[in-house]
């Protein structure tokens, strides 16, 4: 095992007392001041200008004096028409992108009339399975104008494919379609579970859509590669940061391998990271990102075009984070998480509702979560400059700590062949689980205090919070429209369209043109993934 995972709670986490070390998440020890000695003799170099190479400071020159970053709320359950309902409501409150949660059975390639959905359907997001689900998703929205982020792995490119039949018919010109897929089935391996093909051909699925959407969609961002989910799991910020940026460089080498040229896939390559209340910690993390991503697409993978070296990302406020108890409290967890994705100069945000400790967020927290990031943009100040804490001795510092220990487990991954190696031997799946655990302990023995639960706990009986619950019926209505679409679609063009996805899944011709051909002849998700089930089998863990 790792050394760094056999270090004390108290070692990672700090104790009480102002005598004991003070540490951040991943292990870095805090000194009680820091100053000018503590600065690397050459941070001009390692910071550059704002917008450039290595990007330390921002991507953009002037970053939020010129545009702010998309003010995105995650939204999905229920049925199409229900999310619809709340993403008008978010529209009309000021969101510039909308993000899409899909329910567990479309994540993982079921139809809502699969015995396997039983009990799932709308349950953690919007039940989608055919063309016509997404049509009424996006009933009344104009997609051209706006720019969508779909949480969606396994089915990554169904769903993509079912978006963009729904824009070709509002007549959207598709070279200007903007928006994301998440698209990134490593770290669902690793740290959240909704895969369904084993590594390798999950991996040419993938590359299938970079190809692809150069062609079509050139604005398109064909991958957000996350850590936000290996954090959930339990990681540190260094883990989160080394096992994000690893996984990134084993999608680069596929596509390469592919014959798909750096410059030109990757411009549309953007990252997914958690924020959580360690605001220093955080805002070095992003920092140290942007540094290393630039550093290695120029160095190891050959990228000269600067678009190609910029990591942009996406960050959600930390759900694990989030207590049930004193739910409130969670709006300042929420604002000082936000602060610190701003300060790291992210691209969008999506803010965590106060109540989602207990339930999906209700329409009154999400507004609440999107008011937060209002506030920040228009009252803080914190807009008006570039990276406003560069220069800070200890943010400085730190950043080259946090850069540091994600290099050292990079480069184990390397050495182990790999992210898709190191994954299927279990490695970043022990890290995490080693680093969960000691979390776990230490708030169990209060070296790390949670406000609400393990200090300052309340007496007083607290008060009942309306939660939002989602209703079992939906399956049934859902397979009632499954059944009448079945009876209605050309059954000889959709058989013909379902034949040609297995036929190419047994060669290496690209599949998206053949998806969307099916998805326009009414294939549901379910169908096609069932399909390539078949030729490439499932995996098993």
């Amino acid at each position: 095992m790792d050394s760094y995972f056999r270090r004390p709670t108290q070692l990672l986490f700090g104790m009480p007392s102002s005598e004991s070390p003070r540490t951040t998440s991943s292990g870095i020890e805090v000194n009680p001041a820091y100053g000018p000695e503590d600065v690397p003799e050459n941070l001009s170099e390692r910071l550059g200008e704002p917008g450039q190479y290595p990007f330390t400071r921002s991507i953009y020159p002037r970053m939020y004096r010129d545009r702010l970053w998309t003010m995105r709320q995650y939204a999905g359950f229920s049925t199409a028409e229900e999310s619809n309902t709340r993403y008008h409501h978010l529209l009309n409150h000021g969101a510039r992108g909308l993000s899409v949660a899909f329910d567990l059975p479309t994540q993982i390639g079921y139809d809502a009339d699969d015995p396997m959905a039983e009990g799932e359907v709308g349950k953690v997001g919007v039940s989608i399975c055919s063309l016509e689900d997404m049509r009424r998703l996006f009933h009344g929205i104009e997609l051209a104008p706006i720019t969508t982020s779909m949480t969606i792995n396994a089915t990554a490119p169904i769903l993509l494919a079912l978006y963009v039949a729904v824009a070709k018919e509002q007549g959207a010109n598709l070279s200007k379609l903007g928006g994301t897929i998440q698209n990134d089935i490593l770290k669902e391996y690793a740290a959240r579970g909704t895969y369904i093909y084993p590594p390798r051909p999950s991996m040419r699925f993938i590359t299938d859509v970079f190809a692809w959407c150069a062609g079509e969609l050139p604005r398109w961002n064909t991958i957000s590669i996350s850590g936000y989910h290996i954090r959930e799991a339990g990681a540190t910020a260094a883990q989160e940061l080394a096992f994000t940026l690893a996984n990134g460089m084993a999608y680069v080498q596929a596509a390469l391998d592919a014959g798909l040229d750096v410059d030109v896939f990757g411009r549309r390559l953007s990252f997914f990271f958690n924020a959580h209340n360690n605001l220093f910690e955080e805002v070095a993390k992003f920092r140290a990102a942007r540094r290393i991503w630039a550093r290695t697409m120029k160095e190891r993978f050959g990228a000269t075009e600067p678009k190609a070296m910029m990591l942009r990302f996406h960050t959600q406020t930390g759900g694990s984070t989030l207590t049930a108890q004193q739910p409130m409290n969670n709006v300042a967890r929420v604002t000082l998480q936000a602060l610190a994705a701003v300060l790291g100069g992210t691209q969008s945000l999506h803010t965590n509702g106060f109540d989602e400790a207990l339930a999906l967020p209700s329409e009154e927290a999400a507004t609440l979560a999107l008011r937060t990031q209002q506030i920040i943009a228009n009252e803080s100040g914190v807009t008006d400059t570039v990276d406003p804490l560069a220069g800070s001795f200890y943010v400085e510092r730190l950043t080259e700590e946090i850069e540091k220990e994600a290099e050292r487990l990079i480069h184990k991954i390397d050495e182990m062949g790999g992210a898709v190696s190191a994954i299927e031997e279990g490695f970043y799946q022990d890290a995490i689980g080693q680093s969960a655990y000691r979390t776990q302990l230490a708030v169990e023995a209060g070296e790390s205090v949670i406000v609400g639960v393990n200090r300052y706990e309340s007496d007083k009986p607290e008060a009942p919070i309306r939660t939002m619950k989602v209703s079992d019926a939906i399956r049934q209505q859902q397979s009632e429209r499954l059944a009448g679409l079945r009876d209605r679609r050309d059954e000889a063009a959709w058989s013909a369209a379902m034949d040609a996805i297995e036929s190419a899944a047994r060669t290496e011709e690209n599949l998206m043109p053949l998806v969307l051909h099916a998805v326009e002849s009414y294939a549901t998700v379910g169908e096609i993934a069932h399909r390539l089930r078949g030729v490439w089998g499932e995996y098993g863990g």
